[in-house]
């Protein structure tokens, strides 16, 4: 870091209303705060709090109209989430009219809704730099003139390329089989949704958007979060301001004290969390839950939004949530959704995953862990009862995978990608210049 804390700038984090993307920008935030500058974040009203409990400026808004009852943080993609599920039995073709486009829609509505209230926090703050970890723009951070930051904490198959799978399809690399039918069909769902979507650029000052993606890369710097034992080969490089997180993991003020009859005994440790979306599908916990009270190995559940609704088995212990940085070191494996933040976290613990996606890039994550060997990907709603008990057993006595994996756990360690993403920002900050790699 170049500044010292006397010459602090002002940097304002934009995350999607999701605990994933803020919990990336929150570790960035705190590495930027200890080195002296002004950290804000400006998060949806449902989140009032929660950044401000960790040391950090707040400023709230909202993507659509205020709900008659008081929301939990996140609620609104809790409920669509919920209302929605039945979509992922389907194959990931069929959800893209089905749920990418309606959440593209869902997004992109959001960000009409909140463009005025974003310029007024702009003009506020007066920011050095604004960093957005969204899967769709906003017109006010590019009409606003100042420097800018995109991150992506999604599967980098975001950043599309023909050597590449396409996004959303969770299809195998280096086997382009199905891509043209995938993204023929991606352009017809999305297609009119995104020339609306442009349309609301240009009548508010901004670029038009870049055909087929819902947000522009920053002239000013970009960044993504990957470890590079998953990273993809690309036909075409990324442009000169992208740059490569292989994890980017917060630190975690949390502890997690496990009971004695779960943190001493036989077996491996497992820890199965679907994330906050995912383990909001009580059906699915109750099965995986019956289906573990089987194994002779030890579970530790993040029982996540509908805690209340099922019970754990004996060979268990967990809450409604749970501190994941904290808790990871102390596993041997993982039984997770592959959401982005989970697959970079495992691999910078070393641990290998079970995936069982169910929306989003979750698809593509579990793809590359089973086809880079870092574990398996099993069908989430259609696995037999042994396939994952036997998944379980084969990865907990897999000593070759587990060194493989320390190797890397110690190699992202040596270089935490929160100090390496704010050195980049405050380098913007200070510069007001691109920052190519």
């Amino acid at each position: 870091m170049s500044q010292s804390r006397t010459d602090g700038r002002t940097v304002v984090f934009f995350p999607e209303g999701a605990y994933g993307p803020t919990n990336n920008c929150a570790g960035i935030g705190q590495v930027l705060r200890e080195q002296g500058h002004r950290v804000v974040f400006v998060v949806e009203e449902s989140f009032v709090g929660s950044l401000e409990a960790q040391g950090f400026d707040e400023r709230l808004m909202r993507l659509g109209p205020a709900p008659e009852v008081e929301e939990e943080p996140g609620q609104f993609w809790k409920d669509f989430i919920r209302d929605t599920a039945p979509v992922f039995r389907k194959p990931t073709v069929e959800q893209l009219a089905e749920f990418i486009e309606p959440t593209f829609r869902a997004l992109c509505d959001g960000a009409r809704y909140v463009d005025d209230r974003l310029r007024e926090i702009f003009d506020e703050l007066r920011p050095d730099v604004i960093v957005e970890d969204n899967v769709v723009g906003f017109p006010a951070i590019q009409h606003s003139g100042r420097p800018w930051v995109r991150i992506v904490s999604c599967n980098p198959l975001e950043l599309k390329d023909q050597g590449i799978p396409p996004v959303f399809s969770g299809y195998a690399a280096g086997d382009d089989m199905g891509w043209r039918e995938f993204l023929a069909e991606y352009e017809r769902a999305t297609g009119e949704l995104h020339a609306e979507f442009s349309e609301l650029f240009v009548e508010r000052g901004a670029p038009p958007l870049p055909a087929g993606d819902f947000i522009h890369e920053s002239e000013w710097l970009d960044l993504y979060v990957y470890p590079a034992e998953l990273d993809y080969e690309r036909v075409r490089p990324l442009g000169p301001t992208w740059h490569r997180l292989d994890t980017c993991v917060r630190r975690s003020d949390g502890e997690v004290a496990l009971p004695e009859r779960i943190a001493e005994g036989d077996g491996a440790l497992v820890y199965l969390s679907l994330g906050s979306l995912g383990s909001a599908d009580v059906e699915l916990m109750r099965r995986l839950v019956d289906v573990l009270s089987r194994s002779p190995h030890r579970f530790v559940v993040s029982k996540g939004p509908q805690a209340a609704e099922y019970e754990l088995a004996e060979n268990m212990w967990g809450e409604e949530y749970l501190p994941q940085p904290a808790l990871l070191p102390l596993v041997d494996l993982v039984v997770t959704h592959a959401g982005n933040n989970t697959t970079t976290e495992c691999v910078h613990f070393g641990k290998p995953m079970i995936a069982l996606p169910l929306f989003w890039d979750q698809y593509d994550n579990a793809q590359r862990i089973a086809e880079r060997g870092f574990g398996f990907r099993l069908p989430t709603y259609e696995f037999a009862d042994e396939e994952l008990l036997d998944a379980i057993d084969r990865l907990a006595v897999d000593d070759a995978l587990r060194v493989r994996m320390a190797e890397s756990a110690a190699r992202v360690q040596a270089s935490p990608g929160t100090v390496h993403a704010a050195g980049l920002i405050e380098r913007l900050a200070v510069e007001r210049a691109p920052i190519a790699r």
